[in-house]
């Protein structure tokens, strides 16, 4: 009889083991990563329900802890699936800087025409009659390859003598004569040329070269944009070293031209993220509520507008826009129109620069 509560006693234990496996919650990822696995209860047999039991309660625990890489595939599918960061209202304006189709095809246009003044570095020891020769022959590629119009070296000595009343009346010195020379005649690009020459005769032959630099300035601003290295193979002449001379530097110059046109394409359409770059100074503007009324009806004409400086006799902007100059000078009259400044008119325009009085 003794053996029977022994062995109702070893089956309970068993039970009561199966029955804590089966009805023990099953922990969360984060408590199966950190805690070891559970062990049963020590108990007073080692039948083989007892073992079961065990077992039963080890596979319930290495369960759970196979239970986080779920966990971490819950959550990189929330992070997957949270939405992406909507832009601020500011960021819209790249697709506002997108070119209309009129912009597009002003902008081409103005690269494929750009106007070139090209003269020498003055205060550089070049001979005159050298940088003629340089000079001339700048132009000649420009007529002949590029079917341009230019601004020969005559031209502008005359001009360099002719407009000194007028370059300190109009600019106060505050630009150099040669821009202020490149802005009359309209041109965007003013090149100058800067070179020197080497010479020897051998077996009664004449041999020269000729190397230096084409500087290239945006005319608005003086603003240099580049550079192009140039040098001559050697040349000769047979009959003197003039003519030697001569034809080292007309085949450096030429060879540079191809170069330098390219370049100051490319400087120029970088330069322009913003358009042309217009300048209008308003002379007499005492009345600054005006000037600001004038700027923000500017604003509603043209791609951009900055107020450069203001004082009750003169107030200055930069205007740009991918317009030609004519349309410019129509949107300021309107805008003044609409300012409350009927009465503007021009005074004098140079170039990309437009100087106007108010009326007031």
């Amino acid at each position: 009889m003794s053996r029977i509560p022994l062995f109702l006693s070893s089956m309970l234990t068993a039970c009561a083991l199966l029955s804590c496996a089966t009805s023990a919650p099953a922990q969360k990822p984060a408590e199966a990563q950190s805690q070891p696995a559970q062990q049963a209860p020590a108990s007073s047999g080692d039948s083989a329900a007892k073992e079961r039991a065990k077992a039963l309660v080890q596979g319930s625990s290495g369960s759970s802890g196979q239970a986080a890489p779920a966990g971490q595939a819950d959550a990189s599918a929330t992070t997957a699936s949270t939405p992406a960061a909507v832009p601020s209202a500011d960021q819209p304006a790249a697709a506002q800087a997108q070119l209309t189709p009129e912009e597009s095809a002003f902008l081409q246009n103005y690269l494929a025409r750009l106007n070139y003044m090209v003269y020498y570095k003055e205060d550089s020891s070049i001979d005159p009659q050298l940088a003629k020769i340089a000079v001339s022959q700048a132009n000649r590629y420009l007529i002949e390859k590029q079917g341009l119009s230019v601004i020969d070296f005559d031209q502008v000595e005359k001009n360099k003598k002719d407009q000194q009343a007028a370059y300190q009346a109009e600019t106060g010195g505050s630009i150099d004569l040669i821009q202020y020379i490149a802005q009359k005649f309209n041109a965007d690009v003013y090149v100058e040329i800067d070179f020197q020459t080497s010479s020897e005769t051998r077996d009664g032959k004449y041999y020269a070269s000729a190397q230096g630099t084409m500087k290239i300035f945006d005319t608005s601003t003086a603003a240099l944009l580049g550079s192009v290295a140039f040098m001559s193979q050697p040349a000769f002449s047979p009959n003197s070293m003039d003519a030697a001379v001569t034809n080292a530097i007309a085949a450096s110059v030429w060879t540079a031209m191809p170069r330098m046109t390219g370049q100051a394409q490319e400087l120029i359409k970088n330069s322009l993220a913003r358009g042309v770059r217009y300048e209008l100074v308003l002379q007499k503007t005492p009345d600054a509520k005006l000037v600001s009324q004038l700027r923000r009806s500017l604003s509603k004409k043209l791609r951009e507008v900055e107020q450069v400086s203001y004082s009750p006799s003169e107030a200055k902007f930069y205007l740009y826009s991918f317009q030609p100059r004519d349309k410019v000078e129509d949107a300021v009259y309107d805008a003044a129109s609409s300012a409350g400044l009927p009465d503007l008119y021009l005074l004098f325009m140079r170039g990309k620069s437009f100087t106007f009085n108010s009326g007031l």
